[in-house]
């Protein structure tokens, strides 16, 4: 598979069900190849592998995946924590038979480096900011996508 990382979380550790008092440790990213299709990423393993491959790579980089393993995703639990994608599927990273190599978008396709700027959400599915303010007592409680652009950052 290949695409560009649109998305990427922190790493995180949890401790190890099987071997009491180890950790495992795990983060998502989600690659994108298509204005379309995107697909949300796990790996899963020991601390040096998921640390290495996290910082082996950054969103906006593109990324050939090999031999992942596909698994049905979860889409209540799955769903809290990563985008929404189009697949009922999601990728499995294993440290033993899967390989992350990145590339240069240039090398690869420049069509993948506009996908970068695609939302993942329908175009209908949004509230601006102004839809808020205006109706922020019917929205009260609920769940929002917003759109919405960041003009500038200072400190």
């Amino acid at each position: 598979v290949i695409g560009v990382v649109i998305g990427k979380t922190d790493v995180r550790s949890f401790p190890d069900r099987k071997n009491i008092g180890c950790e495992r440790y795990t983060f998502n990213f989600t690659i994108r190849d298509s204005p379309t299709y995107f697909i949300n990423v796990q790996s899963w393993g020991r601390e040096e592998y998921i640390r290495s491959l996290s910082e082996s790579f950054r969103v906006g980089d593109c990324v050939t995946i090999e031999n992942p393993l596909i698994q049905s995703k979860e889409a209540e639990r799955e769903e809290k924590f990563n985008p929404v994608t189009p697949s009922c599927y999601k990728l499995l990273l294993s440290e033993n038979h899967s390989v992350v190599k990145t590339s240069s978008c240039y090398d690869t396709d420049t069509r993948l480096l506009s996908l970068l700027h695609l939302p993942v959400k329908d175009p209908q599915d949004y509230y601006s900011l102004g839809d808020i303010v205006a109706n922020g007592q019917s929205l009260h409680g609920r769940i929002l996508n917003v759109l919405a652009a960041v003009m500038s950052v200072s400190r």
